[in-house]
């Protein structure tokens, strides 16, 4: 105890409130900079040769583990809901509840940046010059993604050589199916080595995780040198043109939290949503400050249990599994940004490429991991596979420590309300039965 009060105090202040001062003294720096001396060589020299190498090293440190991180929380994902094959229609159930809120998610997400067109409140040359490295110019973006040919697309879901998917961004998607693939054979075939190979996995994921984490605690000077970058060139309408994306964030992850789950919690749950609401809030507040589901599980597990009153049995099984794989706010939020850039970047999405960005994020929600800016690397592989330069992140990163807690904490009231929809759906015949089986509290 005493030794995590003194880690504690060592580590100063939390690293959000380090990204806010980022963000701030990044905007104000800027701002001062551009009213002041925007044409200064020595402004020019700042963001040349100090603010976006900065950025974009940060950036590829990032983006440099979405394949191992994609493969490996994929395959786990899958390898876990097989794992309790014993229980049933229980893994089907949370399977399948766990796909039709996601996707309802991000429809609410995609509407929502339809309706607002956040993209559209940005200056037309932020792409250009706001960005951390070499961009192509918007006219080559444009026939870039319009080049991307659906039927391919579809062929190459299924890669014929996986080491030449994971150098081509345009292939990501063969390494979700080849994810899948092996997640579905792991389950298929328990052996002593295919047990051996999922302890290895678990390896890798959490190495990426803990790598994750180590680059994160650069976020608040990257945040600082990207809002330099962007307020320094641009002045006061870039912080304009960004509060209409978290305007349209904020208002997507308030319809799914407060309009559609109390509602689900109802009709399907059987449970009154003021009770939920009270029995889960302590879980939600927490997922809110650490922005990590994995973080949160101990007390969502706990609350699940002893405020919710629902079977331990179900509750450890959907709640596990939904702290690596459902996550309705995050892939609200990685649909949004997607469709975000894409305006940005004057590239008009058709439905079918909305709809296959639909997909990948269902898919993407499952294989984000549970910690703080684990959706970044995710966005970046759907830009890829879409035909947008995945450094547009750069333009959001400022914001995405505050929305990133804000989509957390619906990602764990999400869980709460699967878990109550499964324990009602699931019959109290089902249940009792199993309920001796389970060992401790899974704390």
């Amino acid at each position: 105890m005493h030794a995590a009060t003194t880690t504690t105090a060592k580590r100063g202040l939390p690293l959000h409130v380090k990204v806010l001062l980022g963000f701030v003294l990044g905007a104000v720096i800027g701002l001062v900079v551009h009213v002041t001396s925007p044409d200064a060589a020595w402004v020019a020299n700042a963001i040349t040769w100090v603010a976006k190498p900065f950025g974009q090293i940060f950036l590829n440190l990032l983006f440099m583990l979405v394949v191992p991180l994609m493969f490996s929380a994929l395959v786990l994902g899958v390898a876990e809901l097989g794992d309790i094959a014993s229980l049933g229609r229980l893994g089907w159930r949370t399977l399948i509840y766990t796909a039709g809120m996601t996707a309802a998610a991000v429809l609410i997400g995609l509407l929502m940046v339809n309706l607002m067109q956040p993209g559209t409140h940005l200056p037309p040359d932020l792409v250009q010059q706001a960005m951390a490295s070499n961009l192509a110019k918007a006219g080559e973006i444009v026939t870039k993604g319009n080049e991307l040919n659906f039927i391919d697309l579809i062929v190459n879901i299924v890669p014929h050589n996986i080491i030449g998917a994971m150098g081509d961004d345009k292939q990501k998607l063969g390494i979700v199916f080849f994810a899948l693939m092996i997640g579905i054979g792991l389950v298929m075939r328990p052996t002593a080595g295919t047990e051996a190979f999922k302890n290895a996995l678990h390896g890798l994921f959490e190495i990426c995780m803990h790598l994750i984490g180590m680059f994160i605690k650069l976020a608040p000077y990257a945040v600082f040198a990207f809002m330099f970058i962007l307020c320094a060139q641009l002045g006061w309408s870039v912080i304009v043109g960004l509060s209409w994306f978290v305007a349209t964030v904020l208002i997507a992850l308030a319809v799914h939290g407060f309009v559609v789950l109390p509602l689900w919690v109802k009709l399907m749950g059987g449970m009154s949503p003021l009770t939920f609401f009270r029995g889960s809030q302590e879980a939600t507040l927490t997922a809110f400050a650490t922005a990590s589901s994995t973080a949160t599980l101990p007390v969502t597990l706990r609350v699940a249990e002893d405020n919710l009153r629902l079977p331990r049995k179900v509750s450890r099984f959907v709640l596990t599994v939904g702290a690596s794989a459902n996550h309705h706010g995050t892939a609200l939020f990685e649909g949004i940004t997607v469709l975000f850039l894409a305006q940005v970047y004057g590239l008009d999405l058709p439905i079918a490429k909305q709809l296959l960005v639909l997909v990948l994020c269902i898919l993407g929600g499952i294989g984000t991991a549970g910690i703080p800016s684990g959706s970044l690397p995710v966005i970046a592989m759907i830009c890829g596979i879409i035909g947008l330069p995945a450094q547009g992140i750069g333009i959001i990163l400022g914001v995405n420590t505050f929305l990133d807690m804000c989509r957390t904490a619906l990602n764990v009231t999400g869980d709460l309300a699967t878990a109550v929809v499964v324990s009602h759906r699931s019959g109290e015949g089902e249940l009792p039965e199993n309920l001796p089986q389970s060992g401790g509290m899974g704390h």
